[in-house]
């Protein structure tokens, strides 16, 4: 499944409506973001995450949105189950603790904390 760009109005239609959603928040002039964005992208192509939406969130174009999510750093990963926020990571990921983090949100139910990576 490709990425899906969001935006204020998208954002909130797309994680109140979706079981699974992981947000990419990052911004063109940064470099961790540009380091991590292919890492991302190979991971939303991988077919045992069907069931997540992958999404991106341009801070730059959504500064609103930002700020009301408390986007303090960039790149910030956030996952959502069923509307509720689950994980918030400020900082890039190396992919194999993105898959961690997607692993934990595929087999979530509820209970406990999405994910916790591994420093």
């Amino acid at each position: 499944m490709a990425t899906v760009d969001l935006d204020t109005q998208s954002f909130a239609e797309t994680v109140q409506s979706s079981d699974r959603v992981i947000v990419d928040f990052w911004a063109d002039w940064c470099q961790p973001c540009k380091r991590f964005g292919p890492i991302f992208t190979k991971a939303s192509d991988n077919e045992g995450y069907g069931e997540v939406v992958f999404a991106k969130v341009d801070t730059d174009a959504n500064q609103q949105l930002a700020m009301q999510l408390g986007i303090q750093s960039i790149p910030t990963l956030m996952a959502f189950h069923k509307g509720d926020l689950v994980f918030s990571q400020p900082g890039a990921l190396n992919s194999q603790q993105l898959e961690q983090v997607l692993d934990a949100l595929v087999q979530y139910d509820g209970e406990e904390p999405a994910a916790e990576t591994a420093d």
